[in-house]
């Protein structure tokens, strides 16, 4: 078969599995049996459904399930094995302990490493110009903080009061990691970074006053190249007054840091400009839409869609001392998290998504999408830096979601949207399918001989005795999901007509299921 046959079937295929998909979905994506415990936040949720007309969506099935906690928790697909194991245990607390086995995996950290060096703007080029040996510096604390499950307030305080060199006390870069040093700039970063709120929304008052408290930072090389520190400008001294978000009159005396006086008004397990922006971004990850959407454009006349859900999540975060694991503990075991992503009433999809009657089907990130492939058919993702700095060569072991630089990055990561982390929004990660990806996905030599050449392929082919049983394991393989009837049927029917044999027909298959939703979405 040449690379032409097989582009063209897989356009065939992809056109054919979508219509199955929608016809055959509750019957491979939902559970029959399996209940998941109500929680607390079911019972808020469940409550602001009915009061517009709405119910939650049935639970997903083990294998969805299965697929999506691994996604969401660790940004890696799970293995056929591994699977296998989840399906024969019988035990009903099994998706519990799944969540706690995943949340302490080694690639936790690798993951969410990736999420907040988005957020945190870790960058050694232009616009924001870290430098490489920052980044490592500021990269290695955030992934070190995560493994520790470092309380989340004393994460964000570090960042908020430190000083010192940029190299040796790698927080400081939160202080570079700007694209301007000027107190708005400044200001600005952190009522979005740690506030959920955009600057330029709030009164006049308030805007001063932040940019007052952030007025004494200052900056100076040393003779090391590159490196900088960061301080508090001991020469500005004189007593401060300056107005919070909340209308506090903020007192800061001659001498002291305004940023520690901030940062002690902040983090407080009453103010709600520190809990529930967290909150809302947690869920909003993991859920896939937040509380008050945008997650990063929290004003007074964007309130959040569910106000009692918001404040049972904030009560249980500073109860918990900030910490983030029980908080995706807390969020990953609900009901809300498990149901399947069909809303009960087809019609009315998008406003049971708005109210999480169901689960938000996204396109994977950039990242996770090139982890799978790679995981799944072997090869490596070449990484590239526009200049040959130190760290800008990759071990071609990494997985994308290690890479610390967000200028290190590749042809795949760029076409398929990943954040260039030029502002901190969580919206410059673009998780949109277009048609340059389509045509990539279906059209690339690249990976066709990655998919051809892949010891999955082979194993898929030697290890089944039928066709049925192959289309089975490629499916298990590609899609984490067992195939339906009529999918068997249609796999089975290419198999026997591909004159080129059994691998050439797994190798279209495979090529075809990654073209498909259903694997480039989370679900």
């Amino acid at each position: 078969m040449t690379i032409g046959d097989c582009r063209r079937f897989a356009l065939a295929w992809v056109c054919a599995a979508a219509s199955l998909a929608i016809a055959g979905a509750r019957d491979a994506f939902e559970s029959k049996s399996s209940a998941v415990p109500e929680t607390p936040i079911d019972r808020l949720v469940a409550a602001d459904l009915k009061e517009v007309g709405l119910s939650m969506a049935p639970a997903a099935s083990d294998e969805v399930f299965f697929r999506r906690v691994y996604l969401d928790v660790i940004g890696l697909p799970p293995s056929t094995e591994a699977l296998t194991a989840f399906l024969k245990d019988k035990s009903p607390d099994k998706r519990t302990r799944l969540i706690d086995k995943l949340l302490d995996e080694p690639r936790f950290a690798d993951r969410w490493s990736m999420k907040w060096a988005d957020l945190l703007r870790v960058k050694a080029e232009f616009p924001i110009n870290l430098w490489p040996n920052a980044v490592q510096a500021y990269h290695g604390w955030i992934h070190e903080s995560l493994v520790s499950n470092k309380p989340y307030d004393q994460f964000v305080r570090e960042m908020l009061t430190t000083s010192g060199s940029n190299f040796r006390d790698p927080p400081v870069n939160f202080y570079r990691a700007l694209q301007g040093r000027k107190p708005e700039n400044i200001a600005a970063v952190v009522a979005l970074t740690f506030m959920g709120s955009r600057l330029e929304t709030w009164p006049a008052d308030r805007r001063a006053g932040m940019e007052q408290i952030f007025s004494r930072v200052a900056y100076k090389p040393t003779a090391e190249w590159k490196e900088e520190i960061v301080y508090n400008n001991p020469a500005i001294n004189e007593p401060l007054s300056a107005i919070l978000p909340d209308g506090t009159i903020l007192r800061v005396a001659s001498g002291d840091d305004p940023r520690v006086a901030f940062a002690d008004w902040l983090i407080r397990p009453d103010n709600p400009h520190f809990t529930q922006p967290i909150v809302n971004r947690a869920w909003y990850w993991l859920v896939g839409r937040g509380i008050i959407h945008e997650p990063d454009d929290i004003r007074s006349d964007n309130p959040p869609i569910n106000p009692e859900l918001m404040a049972h999540l904030q009560s249980e975060f500073a109860r918990s001392k900030y910490d983030l694991k029980h908080l995706f503990r807390l969020i990953l075991n609900s009901r809300a998290y498990q149901q399947s992503s069909i809303a009960v009433s087809p019609s009315q999809q998008q406003l049971a998504e708005q109210h999480f009657g169901c689960y938000t089907p996204r396109r994977l990130d950039a990242e996770i999408l090139s982890d799978a492939m790679v995981m799944l058919f072997g090869g490596a993702e070449g990484y590239e830096s526009p200049i040959p700095e130190p760290f800008t060569h990759v071990p071609s072991y990494y997985h994308a979601t290690q890479l610390a630089d967000a200028s290190t990055t590749s042809t795949f990561l760029e076409l398929f949207g990943r954040s260039p982390r030029d502002t901190g929004l969580e919206s410059e990660r673009s998780n949109q399918t277009n048609a340059r990806q389509r045509m990539y996905l279906l059209n690339s030599s690249a990976i066709q001989k990655q998919i051809m050449r892949s010891r999955a392929v082979r194993d898929w082919v030697s290890k089944s005795k039928t066709d049925d049983a192959l289309v089975e394991n490629i499916y298990l393989g590609v899609l984490t999901r067992r195939p339906t009837p009529h999918e068997i049927e249609v796999g089975r029917t290419y198999i026997k007509q591909t004159k080129e044999g059994r691998s050439a027909a797994a190798t279209d298959l495979a090529w075809a299921l990654i073209n498909s939703r259903e694997f480039l979405y989370r679900h």
